[in-house]
This record gives structure tokens, C-alpha cells and sequence, in this order.
């Protein structure tokens, strides 16, 4: 534990730093936009905050600013059809974020007058929104002293103290020791500090010590071992999965189909297919329709977060349309909410 004199200076120095060096990023209000008179716009916040869960900042940009023009406002993020959205969302993964994003945009219209409650508690009952995002948005958006704690803050945190503790099991604990290190004044931009702080400099493989404002305080350095921390269970290698994919085609169109909500890729669309488990025996049993199916010679390989995925992909021509599902012209096919492993499908099936 740190003493209160020590905190004090903890947070001076990183505020400090922040002031000089902290991240531009297009939804941030930095302080020198404060005190030009901007605020930070919640929901642009909150579309960043989504958006960044288990993605790069550079990855999720264009994303962002490509939903803020066609849904300037939460009122017309919840107006839109989900299928537009969850076709915008296509390529960000994780697709229950955009479910959610929807369904959370709906009760801001309906339940608070398409205004963001102002509280972490308030934000905290809308779907989508965990701890981490309500108290993002708290701090930055609203000025409200929260405990803002990501796996960037979690790193830095680690080293700071030298949590010997590993992740995930002793979360609660990194959780802890971060709110006593996060100020009452300034929280939104203390919060934004110690997350650039962690994606700049207190990195995971190659840490820049030297230029970090907490050197002087970081108990891993002065052992010199800031890379041995944060300590993690050791992750359990990925199971494989198998399946089989079918592209059919006619007249310059392939057949789609929805998932189900629940599930996988809930709700985007995807081409018919077996299962995915054990190597399937006989999958073209699955087929949507009797054909003379073709293998392809590439199978697909996706990685998920819990497993990797192989698929066989099977093509074929159809002599119509009655086939039940979505004909999508190939031309058009941007317009039609495919996650990555179906683009990937697609691909195969075109070489």
C-alpha cells in the first residue's frame, strides 16, 4: 500500500504527464479543448468505449467515425435497423456489442428522453454497459470520481505495487489497489492518463521505463523485472473445432441466412453450414439443398477467443432462387451484415 503522501505525487505526475503527453484521439476532449470550451460528448464516448472492447484504436476508428455519420445522434442509432448496424458493425467482431449498442440506444429513446444518465450507477442498468464503460463515461463525460480499471490499468497497476496475485482470478484485488491510486479532482482526465500510460508506456513485452512519469515509484523496476507482472494463469492451448460451409450461387447471387440472436455471431448473416464440433461424418447432409457439391481446396481457418475454427467449403450452382434464405447480389454483398469468417468463406469459394 502506498501512503497518501506518495498517491498525491502518483497522481500529480501522471496528470502532468497526460497534460503534456497524452493521446489525441478523436472522441477525446483533451484539457486544452476544455478549457477551450469543448465537452466530451457521451455518446461519442460511449460508442468509442464499445467499440474499443477487444479491439485496437487504430482498428476501431474508422468504424467510429464511419456510425457517427450515419447515426449522428443515439436517437438515430436507436431509430436504425439493427441489420444496418450489425452490417456496419461486420469486421469488429464480438457481435453482441452490437446488439447491445442497439438495444442500449433504444432505452436512452424510450426510458431518459435520448439523454445518457450523468451517474456510474444510472449508466451501469443500461445494456451493453459493464463496469469499466459506466465508469468511463462517468468520470469523462460527467466529472463523477469512479474507479476507471481496463487491462491497461490492470498492467500498470501490477507493476506499480507488484501484485504477485495472478490474473484473472485475483481481479477484485487489482480493482482495489487502482481505486486507491484515482483522484476525486479530475477524474475523467486521470482515468484517460493511466490507460494511455499503460498503452504507451507501461507496455506489455518492451516497457519505455525511462520515460514514464512513475518510474520512481514502480516496485517491479526497482527489482527490474516490470515484464514478469502482470502474472497470469497460464491459458489452456485453443480446442479446434470442424465444420462445413455451403456457397450456392445463381444469377450473380449467394444464398444467405440469419444466425440465431443467441449464440456465436449472433444475428449477423453467414452461409449455411453444419455445426461446428467434431469432424462432421457425412456434412453434406447439412447442405441446403441435393447438388453436386464441389470441395473447395482451402480450408478455412478463424480464430475465436475461446477456440479456433476450421471449415471445409463446399460450392455449388442452383437452377433457381426457391432455396429458403437471402439471395444477395455479389455485387452488393457490403450491404449485407457478413462477420470476417463468412467473408473468409467467400473468398475461398471465388478461388
Amino acid at each position: 500500500m502506498k501512503k497518501q503522501t506518495d498517491i498525491v505525487h502518483l497522481q500529480e505526475q501522471l496528470l502532468a504527464w497526460y497534460d503534456r503527453q497524452g493521446r489525441i484521439l478523436p472522441w477525446r476532449i483533451r484539457p486544452e479543448d476544455r478549457d477551450a470550451g469543448q465537452a466530451a460528448d457521451p455518446y461519442a464516448v460511449w460508442l468509442s468505449e464499445i467499440m474499443l472492447q477487444q479491439t485496437t484504436v487504430p482498428h476501431a476508428t474508422p468504424y467510429w467515425q464511419k456510425f457517427l455519420v450515419e447515426f449522428p445522434t443515439v436517437i438515430d442509432l436507436a431509430n436504425a435497423d439493427r441489420d444496418r448496424i450489425l452490417t456496419l458493425w461486420a469486421g469488429l467482431g464480438y457481435y453482441a456489442r452490437a446488439r447491445n449498442l442497439h438495444k442500449c440506444a433504444g432505452v436512452i429513446r424510450d426510458e431518459y428522453d435520448g439523454i445518457f444518465p450523468r451517474t456510474e450507477a444510472e449508466l451501469l442498468k443500461l445494456p451493453g454497459i459493464g463496469p469499466y464503460t459506466a465508469a468511463t463515461i462517468a468520470a469523462i463525460c460527467f466529472d463523477e470520481a469512479t474507479n476507471i480499471v481496463d487491462g491497461n490499468v490492470e498492467r500498470v497497476v501490477s507493476r506499480i505495487f507488484k501484485i504477485e496475485a495472478p490474473l484473472p482470478k485475483a481481479r477484485s484485488e487489482y480493482r482495489r489497489l487502482a481505486g486507491t491510486l484515482a483522484p476525486q479532482k479530475r477524474p475523467g482526465d486521470y482515468g484517460q492518463a493511466i490507460m494511455d500510460l499503460g498503452a504507451t508506456i507501461c507496455t506489455p513485452r518492451s516497457p519505455k521505463c525511462a520515460d514514464c512519469p512513475w518510474q520512481g515509484h514502480c516496485e517491479a523496476l526497482k527489482q527490474s523485472r516490470p515484464t514478469d507482472y502482470p502474472k497470469k494463469v497460464k491459458k489452456a492451448k485453443l480446442p479446434v473445432r470442424h465444420g462445413a460451409a455451403f456457397v450456392l450461387r445463381h444469377d450473380e447471387c449467394v444464398l444467405l441466412r440469419r444466425r440465431p440472436d443467441k449464440g456465436l455471431l449472433g444475428g449477423m448473416m453467414g452461409f449455411p453450414g453444419t455445426d461446428w464440433g467434431d469432424i462432421p461424418t457425412e456434412p453434406l447432409k447439412s447442405a441446403p439443398i441435393n447438388r453436386n457439391w464441389e470441395k473447395c481446396e482451402t480450408v478455412v481457418k478463424h480464430v475465436f477467443t475461446h477456440f479456433e475454427l476450421r471449415l471445409d467449403v463446399y460450392r455449388a450452382e442452383a437452377m433457381d432462387k426457391s432455396v429458403n434464405g437471402v439471395w444477395a447480389p455479389l455485387k452488393d454483398i457490403k450491404d449485407f451484415a457478413l462477420p470476417t469468417v463468412m467473408k473468409k468463406i467467400l473468398s475461398v469459394s471465388n478461388a
